[in-house]
């Protein structure tokens, strides 16, 4: 596969650029959900399942904003549209290891939460994040009229 086939006639810089603008959005709306999580869940119901509660309402944050914005971001073809998934999985990776180290986190802290041994549950957050993409524009194509 070729970066013209991925691109399908749309600029493979504005599909990115676009991409980019709404993953500030999702990690401004994580970290809001994050903060929000911290002052009022996590001190009813403890931190690990506070974390693993955040992984599923998270989860339903980001399919929120793709489906708000699937078609601004100018992806139509099931390659672009994973692309931005995956663009969208290297970049909250980025940010949440970052962020993590940045607010002294250990490593095994942040590990953690993506070995599902240890009841982690962000292996499925990032692949609704990479699905996130293609599910909002099947949703939307599903209800146009």
């Amino acid at each position: 596969m070729t970066a013209a086939s991925i691109v399908d006639g749309a600029s493979r810089g504005t599909l990115f650029a676009h991409g980019v603008v709404i993953w500030i959005l999702m990690a401004l709306a994580e970290t809001i959900h994050g903060t929000l999580r911290n002052l009022f869940i996590t001190p009813v119901i403890g931190d690990h399942l506070a974390r693993q509660v955040g992984v599923l309402i998270g989860s339903m944050i980001i399919l929120a904003i793709a489906w708000l914005f699937v078609t601004w971001i100018g992806a139509t073809t099931t390659s672009q549209l994973l692309a931005i998934g995956g663009l969208w999985v290297v970049l909250m990776l980025t940010f949440e290891i970052g962020l993590g180290r940045a607010l002294g986190a250990s490593w095994q802290r942040i590990l953690s939460d993506y070995d599902p041994t240890q009841g982690g549950l962000m292996p499925i957050g990032m692949c609704v994040i990479l699905l996130a993409p293609l599910l909002a524009a099947r949703a939307r194509a599903a209800t146009a009229p």
